[in-house]
């Protein structure tokens, strides 16, 4: 029993320590050049253009919520011990970049492989959106998002003040999941 619980003890260390790694490596939430926030601008609305090609019900969330997060890649990966990071922009109700964003994920338990996907997070609330911006968000391990596809925003609801969607995933991963997702957010008027 000892030896288990020193098993588990040392895979929430490793899991802790690639979490860190991750966050202290790749974690800056605004890209840190003029080019590269260009082209994470240019990625963001590519990918937002290509979800609302894919599917044009998502025009209700964009009509109706009080702002929204757009990440376009999340790179995910783990063998027991796992890691996913991504960076993306902020938007308003009326589409205007209020800033900047980034997600990071660590996990422990069974999974094995690497994908990439985009991940847009609507946000019902005033009060959704500021915890977002605070830095009081993150999903919980229970949390769903839908897979983004023709007709899937048409059926799909808010949860918790927020909805979220998934598009393009790639790769192989035998866990999918979104939650024990924790975000950071840097307001554009502190870039530019």
């Amino acid at each position: 029993m000892q030896t288990l619980a020193r098993g588990i003890l040392s895979l929430s260390l490793v899991a802790t320590a690639l979490v860190s790694t991750l966050t202290l490596t790749a974690c800056n939430t605004t890209p840190q050049t003029a080019e590269d926030r260009a082209a994470l601008t240019s990625r963001t609305a590519s990918f937002v253009g290509n979800a609302k090609s894919l599917d044009p019900s998502l025009s209700k969330f964009f009509d109706n919520c009080v702002g929204y997060a757009a990440i376009p890649s999340i790179a995910k990966g783990g063998f027991i011990v796992g890691g996913a990071y991504g960076k993306g922009e902020v938007f308003d109700k009326s589409g205007t970049r209020v800033g900047f964003c980034d997600v990071s994920q660590g996990s422990i338990g069974a999974q094995i492989g690497a994908q990439t996907f985009g991940e847009i997070i609507f946000f019902e609330t005033k009060e959704a959106m500021t915890a977002f911006k605070g830095g009081k968000f993150a999903l919980a391990a229970q949390a769903s998002a839908v897979a983004l596809q023709a007709g899937a925003g048409a059926a799909a609801k808010y949860q918790g003040g927020v909805a979220i969607f998934v598009m393009n995933p790639e790769g192989l991963m035998l866990e999918a999941s979104v939650g024990g997702q924790q975000f950071g957010y840097q307001s554009i008027a502190d870039v530019e």
